[in-house]
């Protein structure tokens, strides 16, 4: 192959100058920075159920192939598996034991990792711009900052929906990211640890926690809460009566608990939360919040210390106005049944920001992790074929059912082609529970390190306390 010519000014003898052609020289080999800046760019934003597992998957069919570059951008450096967050706010699991560090497991599984926070998009130049990024004192560490792409996959999730309530912004606590969960625990532990030492009567309400809204999360913080605070008075508080001072109200303006599951489900959920002590208050739609209180429409008032806000899921706001991209009325991107975007073909949603109804189905797919962990494995197939030059394999939805933790136990229905719809409660519920995290670990991390870190765990529980204590 003859290699590129390049003109150069040779001055003659009469002082005039000609351009001639020589040969350019050598070009020198390129480094591994810059043959991976050569490769096709996914970028992944959100680093959740879905987006951490398919970082992880195309690192192996494409990172580490160097058929691809793949990086995958989230505000925060460590992944907590979302449904154990009820877990993190009381204590029960300690997330700095069980997260991921983004950085290290992007090496060891060949992809990039870099901390940001999405909040626009020029599609046209096909950039990401990330917000800057602020220590705890508000001081810059990471500035404002573009990324491009050749494939975008949005997967950031979806946070509480407060729906404008006055007073829930001051006055209550989400459970949206780990950092939220471990306010909460701190909250709790510190009321506790106060009602302990001081002087005088416990005062109505001083250890009454109220959550707000009774899907899968406030429910199973509800249970969670009562194991939590009957371990706390073991480790030496003995001045805290659960069944006196701890009241937990669990607050729903359905007709009932888990409105959007099965209402055989809800129906046994309701019974084991009554076994448990927590006051189910259904019907009741929450108006106001204060310091002392919450207040719902029909005129109760339930004094709590901790109030937890767990009502309603909605979107990030920066995605209603995405440089021209189909929204629906939740903000959510709407996506065709190969969770590419309606408006570009270079842009793929998926998990709970991403609205997808597919053929035969009434409304779109529920905002759950086994959605977006399905999600994650249809688009790896899709990405591998589009760097092929073949179109997107189309998203099918297997519904296994759903599992409801609470804490002693576990109810659930768990759905297959064999037996159909089959209810479970008990130890087999609590089982089936727990294999849902380990499915999850299998995804992200291989059979090896989850046998590990299995054997590990189990050591744990004889040397450690079972409750977080700081």
């Amino acid at each position: 192959m003859v290699g590129p010519v390049v003109q150069r000014e040779l001055v003659t003898s009469g002082g005039a100058a000609e351009a001639v052609a020589a040969p350019a020289a050598s070009p020198a080999p390129l480094s591994p920075s810059t043959i991976a800046d050569k490769l096709h760019h996914i970028l992944i934003v959100g680093g959740g159920a879905g987006g951490l597992v398919l970082a992880t998957r195309l690192g192996h069919t494409l990172g580490r192939k160097k058929k691809a570059r793949i990086t995958l951008i989230d505000v925060n450096l460590t992944h907590i598996w979302k449904p154990l967050l009820h877990e993190i706010a009381v204590g029960t699991l300690d997330s700095h034991k069980d997260d991921v560090i983004y950085l290290g497991h992007a090496k060891g599984h060949s992809f990039r990792f870099q901390q940001g926070r999405m909040d626009g998009l020029d599609r046209t130049h096909r950039l990401v711009y990330l917000a800057p990024i602020l220590d705890a004192a508000g001081k810059q560490v990471i500035q404002r900052r573009t990324m491009y792409y050749d494939t975008l996959v949005v997967s950031v999730g979806g946070i509480c929906n407060d729906f404008g309530t006055p007073g829930v912004q001051e006055h209550c606590m989400f459970l949206d990211n780990h950092t939220q969960a471990d306010q909460v625990q701190r909250h709790l532990l510190n009321a506790c640890l106060r009602a302990q030492l001081q002087e005088g009567r416990l005062q109505e309400g001083q250890l009454g926690v109220a959550i707000v809204g009774a899907g899968a999360t406030g429910v199973e913080l509800a249970a969670e809460l009562h194991k939590a605070t009957r371990r706390l008075v073991a480790y030496g508080l003995d001045r805290i009566d659960p069944e006196r001072d701890v009241k937990i109200s669990l607050i729903e303006a359905a007709p009932r608990v888990l409105p959007a599951l099965p209402e055989r489900l809800s129906t046994a959920t309701t019974r084991e939360l009554q076994r448990l002590g927590v006051q189910i208050l259904a019907g009741e739609q929450v108006v106001e919040v204060n310091e002392a209180e919450i207040r719902t429409k029909s005129g109760l008032s339930i004094p709590a210390e901790l109030k937890v806000w767990s009502a309603g899921v909605k979107t990030h706001d920066f995605l209603r106005d995405l440089d021209g991209l189909e929204t629906n009325r939740l903000g959510q991107l709407v996506v065709d049944d190969t969770l590419k975007v309606t408006r570009d073909d270079n842009i793929f949603a998926m998990g709970d920001c991403a609205s997808c109804q597919l053929a035969g189905m009434e409304r779109p797919l529920l905002p759950r992790a086994q959605v977006a962990y399905q999600e994650a494995q249809s688009l790896a197939k899709s990405l591998t074929r589009r760097l092929q030059g073949e179109p997107p394999v189309k998203f099918v939805h297997k519904d296994y059912g759903s599992l409801i933790s609470l804490s002693y136990s576990s109810v659930g229905n768990l759905m297959g082609n064999l037996l159909g719809t089959v209810m479970i409660e008990g130890t087999m519920a609590r089982l089936a529970y727990l294999s849902l995290y380990k499915k999850h670990q299998l995804a992200v991390h291989g059979f090896l390190w989850v046998t590990l870190a299995s054997l590990i765990s189990l050591l744990r529980l004889r040397t450690e306390p079972r409750l977080k204590l700081h």
